[in-house]
């Protein structure tokens, strides 16, 4: 294993110079190089996902791989004495349960990703806590050698689905619920943020997880580890927001736009939290734009709060027509423009040209839509 660590780190740096990959297979074990150059880009790829360089993963496993800054948040969260990854695919999420765990199970139906999984978790100091298996998590074989307080799953997304739903995903969590609920009342689940709660059989939390500003997890816990019934945690600065029925709704429309915009986090959003918001934040708030991609409120007043994802302050409300856009920014001394508005992929390039025609400013506007005006905003931090 030592060798083939040392090529693949050959090889990620054979890659950085750009070297074409005729010659770097001529220089690595034909019958190796295959999997040393996937392994080789996956690191190379993973820079801002993980701490470590060094991991063992494969594309597709890259890909599903929980975040590190997730997988160190949940696993604080939950803290499990003991607890079964019945889907584990290159080990993440698992090694950092492991970390606080006196025990663990890491399950996989494809051996490599088990042995990836098994490698990083030498890398993370944990390898010594946790039970590797080889099989079909389902399988009665298998589950009669798991003796765990939790069962943790993130089960694959089919990309076709037309629909998020929990039978398509892979392993099926109806199924794994079915086939360990002897074993323990504990399961959390990794969701599509999309799929509809009340498609969810189970009482339980729904945590929604911001990432770096983005939409990037739903987890669901069951009713033994959860602590309110829906949930936003902003990450990495571990800002988090819980729901409250007994608060009184606060939330009002604004029908202007006011003198600042504030984007409401996509995990308050989907988590239906905003009147929680609204309480917690204590301003002089009204909502105005509610899209499935952004939400956005307005205030006559600056409103300073961590939940916020961004504020902005607004600089002109004009007619929504990108040649009277284009003149104000030419005039104001813009240079660029990001567009947070919904419209077609198909319009997107052509709107954007014509909104930064000719554009030579060092200033960079922000561009939303409310009814028929546009916002030109720029941003307070």
């Amino acid at each position: 294993m030592e060798e083939m660590e040392a090529l693949i780190e050959q090889t990620v740096e054979m890659i950085k110079r750009g070297l074409d990959e005729r010659k770097i297979r001529a220089r690595l074990p034909k019958e190796k190089a295959d999997e040393i150059i996937e392994i080789a880009r996956a690191r190379i790829r993973a820079k801002d996902k993980f701490s470590r360089t060094d991991l063992w993963m494969d594309l597709e496993g890259l890909r599903y791989a929980t975040h590190e800054v997730v997988a160190e948040y949940r696993a604080k969260r939950v803290k499990p004495k003991s607890i079964a990854d019945v889907s584990c695919g290159v080990g993440i999420q698992l090694i950092f349960f492991a970390k606080y765990a006196e025990k663990a199970y890491a399950i996989d139906i494809d051996e490599k990703k088990l042995f990836y999984a098994m490698k990083n978790a030498e890398k993370y100091g944990v390898k010594d806590k946790i039970t590797f298996i080889h099989g079909d998590s389902l399988s009665k074989e298998v589950v009669d050698q798991i003796d765990a307080d939790v069962v943790f799953s993130d089960p694959a997304r089919p990309p076709e689905m037309p629909e998020r739903r929990l039978e398509d995903l892979l392993p099926s969590p109806l199924e794994v619920y079915e086939a360990y609920k002897h074993k323990t009342d504990a399961f959390i689940f990794d969701l599509p943020p999309q799929i509809r709660r009340e498609k969810v059989p189970w009482r339980g939390e729904f945590e929604y997880i911001d990432l770096y500003g983005a939409l990037n997890r739903l987890t669901f816990y069951f009713e033994p580890l959860a602590k309110a019934e829906r949930s936003a945690v902003m990450l990495p600065k571990g800002v988090r927001l819980e729901s409250n029925p007994n608060l009184e709704n606060i939330i009002e429309w604004s029908g202007e736009v006011k003198d600042y915009l504030y984007e409401i986090p996509r995990s308050i959003d989907y988590a239906d939290l905003i009147n929680e918001l609204f309480h917690a934040v204590g301003g002089n708030l009204w909502m105005l734009i509610r899209e499935k991609r952004r939400a956005v409120a307005t205030s006559d007043e600056e409103v300073n709060s961590e939940y916020f994802k961004r504020r902005y302050i607004v600089r002109s409300v004009l007619d929504f027509h990108p040649v009277r856009i284009n003149d104000f920014l030419k005039r104001e001394g813009y240079g660029r423009v990001t567009l947070k508005i919904s419209i077609p992929d198909k319009e997107y390039w052509q709107f954007r040209r014509r909104v930064e025609q000719g554009l030579k400013g060092e200033k960079r506007a922000y561009l939303f839509k409310f009814k028929d005006k546009a916002i030109i905003a720029e941003p307070l931090d």
